[in-house]
């Protein structure tokens, strides 16, 4: 949910979100039918949308399940169900007539006459398979101008067909079509595996390799050119990601133009932890491997997140009417870091931090580490909303 309200609050018009049965979300998901419900109603409350995935493989097992939750999307009135598995589609069309429904990119659809067959399904966006160039949107897009047309541009890349991997499943019994993949691709490979027992025939040099680990995709420089080509909606990866993350990248995407795309692709670059920038197949050239690590290193840490700007008493010594803001401590913050506070829209305020206090104590602090919920006030000179960031050069 704090993900979500990130998202939202630095620019992006919709989000995507499941719960662990049904998704290709499985861990690191809180969601529920209850807590979908509260993020539907807070979506709809900033005239935003949130989209349902019901995209995983299905097995007979979970189709049985299926009914009840669609029944119960339905009365919470989402804004779309994105579907892969052509019977739960037809589940769909059968609990919720009218649903709105997306096809997933697991059902990697790549060609006009694939698109043609699932708009006379009654799908009216399709999420093109990432493997789809450039060109070939142009194609679709001309040959069936109707259905929305919706393309990944930032985020990882799975080194598997549109995201059909099997390795997760084959090695430890965790399948990524079930939501639970393990991210073998991630892992480093000498003879064998050093999550994995199994033996590989792998011809590297000594240390090992990273041989599947696909560069992450970045596409901020042909916004445009993919408007033009005909699509119609930006999509953001962000798989087990940190609010910050959410909140750079949807800041950075949302308020990007031409003039000053070198500025926020040096942010992307220099700011963010990632495994390097590819553009993936969009111009028709092959995906990326970065294979000297897992990922790259980044020279800036995240530091907190403004968690409330609620003008209460706080009944601090000589501070009652300073211009204070709550933050949600992660990692650390010490009196005299130069820190940049990342407002929505990309908007950034380089201030020094003079001093600190104990939310819950009221008591002036020297440093405040992250963990356990800690909360601290800080003083500011600008307004800073809620959902701010805060980082600094390590």
């Amino acid at each position: 949910m704090e993900k979500m309200k990130t998202a939202l609050s630095f620019g992006a018009d919709a989000v995507y979100a499941g719960i662990p049965d049904f998704s290709l979300r499985a861990r690191i998901n809180d969601f529920d039918i209850n807590r979908i419900k509260e993020a539907t109603e807070y979506c709809h409350k900033f005239n935003k949308k949130i989209y349902i995935t019901i995209n995983i493989f299905a097995h007979n097992k979970h189709i049985d399940k299926l009914s009840e939750y669609i029944k119960d999307l339905k009365k919470i009135k989402v804004d779309a169900l994105i579907v892969s598995d052509p019977g739960i589609l037809i589940l769909v069309k059968e609990v919720w007539p009218d649903a709105k429904i997306h096809l997933s990119t697991q059902a990697n659809c790549t060609n006009a006459s694939a698109v043609k067959f699932w708009l006379a399904q009654g799908v009216k966006r399709i999420i093109l398979g990432r493997e789809v160039t450039l060109e070939e949107i142009k194609e679709i897009h001309k040959a069936v101008p109707k259905i929305e047309l919706e393309y990944f541009v930032h985020g990882a890349m799975c080194m598997a067909y549109s995201g059909r991997c099997f390795l997760s499943k084959g090695f430890v019994d965790r399948s990524a079509n079930l939501g639970d993949c393990v991210q073998p691709c991630r892992w480093r490979y000498k003879i064998k595996a050093e999550n994995y027992k199994e033996e590989f025939e792998i011809v590297e040099e000594e240390h090992g390799s990273y041989i599947l680990n696909s560069k992450d995709l970045c596409l901020l420089e042909h916004l445009q050119d993919l408007a033009k080509a005909g699509i119609s909606s930006f999509k953001i990866e962000g798989r087990a990601k940190s609010v910050y993350y959410q909140a750079i990248v949807a800041g950075i995407y949302s308020s990007a133009s031409k003039k000053n795309i070198s500025f926020y692709k040096k942010e992307l670059e220099t700011k963010l932890v990632h495994r390097g920038y590819a553009k993936g197949f969009l111009l028709g050239e092959k995906a990326e491997q970065n294979i000297e690590s897992s990922h790259n290193k980044c020279s800036w840490e995240f530091c907190g997140q403004v968690y409330s700007i609620k003008n209460e008493k706080l009944k601090i010594k000589d501070y009652d009417n300073k211009n204070l803001v709550l933050i949600k401590v992660h990692n650390s913050l010490k009196v005299g870091d130069r820190v940049e506070m990342v407002r929505p829209k990309y908007d950034i305020i380089k201030m020094k931090v003079d001093k600190i206090w104990d939310a819950e104590m009221k008591e002036e602090l020297q440093e405040a580490h992250g963990g356990q919920n800690k909360k601290v006030f800080l003083e500011v000179e600008e307004k800073v909303p809620e959902y701010s960031v805060i980082r600094r050069k390590i």
